[in-house]
């Protein structure tokens, strides 16, 4: 995994870790990577993954059993779902539609475009 100078660390494994859930690689109820397996995979310190899991932990994504490890909270697609489509509207779309008015791209072309976009989606999935 390449890291950014962006933001922080422990933030972008937990992208990572939502990233798997999201994708189903790590089903609802289903086990996660111990932290020190997630930290050889990923080449950082078992701290920082540990800070990444108490994270998610806080945000309901993931939870603890005891002596079993960290597993997929049943609901966590839906709140990794509305957090980050919250965040996108919030933070990037206002950044979007700024560069679209500046290169003065319509809404037409835009949709014209997302169409064929999702229509690649299906055909890869």
């Amino acid at each position: 995994m390449e890291f950014n100078q962006t933001q922080a660390i422990y933030l972008q494994i937990a992208d990572y870790v939502c990233d798997q859930v999201q994708l189903q690689h790590w089903p609802p109820e289903g086990k996660v990577p111990s932290v020190r397996e997630l930290a050889v995979t990923l080449e950082v310190n078992p701290n920082t993954v540990m800070r990444s899991y108490e994270h998610l932990q806080q945000q309901g994504v993931i939870y603890t059993r005891r002596g079993l490890g960290y597993f997929v909270c049943e609901d966590a697609v839906k709140k990794i779902l509305s957090v980050r489509r919250e965040q996108f509207l919030q933070e990037e779309l206002p950044l979007f539609f700024r560069k679209m008015y500046l290169l003065g791209i319509e809404l037409d072309e835009l949709k014209a475009r997302y169409e064929k976009f999702k229509q690649r989606q299906l055909k890869a999935q």
